[in-house]
């Protein structure tokens, strides 16, 4: 997950944190059941303080971008379509797959490409 944050921005880096990552949502570069950083990780990744993405992560998750699942980790949130959804997964799951193979991002891009042709 990239969250690029501006320090000297007068946007409160909260609202930094919120926005980068309610933006990847919207453009689909994170999907439905993709496990997003904890608190701290993200807080230590950023520079920043963990409260202040604490913040973030709490006003997505009432804005339902995100969910906690507690000892299992924070989410994001379904899209409210369930085919979408389940076809997020199903990516996720492909793309985990390929990796374990050993394979590289290309190639698996390659191999879709070719089964979307079929």
């Amino acid at each position: 997950m990239r969250v690029h944050i501006d320090a000297a921005s007068k946007v409160p880096l909260f609202e930094q944190v919120r926005v980068g990552i309610l933006d990847q949502v919207r453009s689909g570069e994170l999907i439905a059941e993709t496990k997003i950083p904890t608190v701290r990780g993200l807080a230590e990744e950023l520079g920043i303080a963990p409260h202040t993405v604490a913040k973030a992560y709490k006003e997505l998750e009432a804005q339902g971008v995100i969910e906690a699942r507690g000892r299992l980790g924070t989410f994001i949130a379904s899209g409210g379509d369930p085919t979408e959804d389940n076809a997020a997964r199903a990516a996720m799951a492909y793309v985990a797959e390929l990796r374990s193979l050993g394979l590289t991002d290309d190639k698996a891009r390659a191999l879709l490409e070719t089964a979307l042709r079929s």
